[in-house]
């Protein structure tokens, strides 16, 4: 059964960091795309960064230089650091795999990332 649990979440002061982790259950994350999304109160859920099974790298632009998003296949874990965090960063962070034998999305259940001004 595929599953991916986010953890890392919580309250920061805005310059601060935090790092989430994505743990992969039930496939190989080496097999995957592996996604970061994020969604504010009120607003549809945006994709922050992608990475490939290659290890390919994309952000979207208002995280460029900030957000790092890694992978340890050997611990079957996807990461997103995130560093100088500004209170618009506010959302509920979801991990998202693309499996590709499967043809199809898999989401976590999300996890909350708060950034005090």
């Amino acid at each position: 059964q595929v599953q991916l649990v986010e953890s890392g979440g919580g309250l920061v002061q805005a310059g601060g960091s935090l790092r989430l982790s994505c743990a992969a259950s039930g496939f190989f994350l080496s097999t995957s795309a592996m996604s970061w999304y994020r969604q504010a109160p009120g607003k549809q859920r945006e994709l922050d960064a992608q990475i490939t099974s290659g290890g390919s790298t994309n952000y979207v632009d208002s995280v460029k230089g900030r957000f790092t998003i890694s992978r340890d296949n050997a611990k079957n874990t996807a990461y997103l650091q995130m560093n100088s965090l500004k209170p618009e960063d506010t959302a509920v962070y979801y991990c998202k795999a693309y499996i590709t034998y499967r043809a199809r999305d898999y989401w976590g259940q999300g996890t909350q990332v708060t950034v005090s001004s």
